[in-house]
C-alpha cells in the first residue's frame, strides 16, 4: 500500500515539473508569436499563407500559445495535451521543411517530447489505485 501512495507522488511531481516545461515553451513562444518574430513569419509562408496573412495572424497565434500555455500549467485537459504534442511537433517540423538544418528540428525536441510525456504520466494515473 505504501508503495502506491510513494508512486503517486512521485507521479505526482513528474506530472508538476512537465505541466511547468509545458507552460514555459508556450509562454514563451506566445510572447514571440504576439510580439510578430519575423524569422517565423517564413514558416507560415512555406504552409502557403501570403506574407500579409503571416504578419496577420501570428498574434491570434500568439493569444491561442498564451490560453494553452495557462491551461497547461492550471488544468490540462487531454485535448489540451494532445493539441500542444501535435503543435509542437509540427513546428519543429517546420524548421527543416523550410530549409533550415535538421538539426533545428532535433534542438526542439523537448518542445513536444514534453507534452507526450504529460500525456503518458497523466494516462498512468488514471490506472493506478490511490489506496
Amino acid at each position: 500500500m505504501n508503495n502506491l501512495r510513494e508512486l503517486h507522488t512521485a507521479l505526482a511531481y513528474v506530472e508538476y515539473i512537465l505541466r511547468i516545461g509545458a507552460f514555459a515553451t508556450f509562454l514563451g513562444h506566445g510572447i514571440f508569436a504576439f510580439s510578430v518574430k519575423l524569422q517565423w513569419i517564413t514558416y507560415l509562408m512555406t504552409v502557403g499563407f501570403s506574407r500579409e496573412t503571416s504578419i496577420q495572424i501570428m498574434p491570434y497565434i500568439g493569444i491561442l500559445d498564451f490560453i494553452i500555455a495557462f491551461f497547461l500549467l492550471i488544468k490540462p485537459f487531454k485535448a489540451v495535451i494532445i493539441w500542444a504534442f501535435i503543435w509542437t511537433l509540427l513546428t519543429a517540423l517546420m524548421r527543416p521543411i523550410s530549409g533550415e538544418s535538421i538539426w533545428e528540428f532535433v534542438e526542439r525536441g523537448a518542445n513536444w517530447s514534453v507534452p507526450l510525456a504529460l500525456f503518458f504520466i497523466k494516462s498512468i494515473q488514471k490506472h493506478i489505485p490511490k489506496n
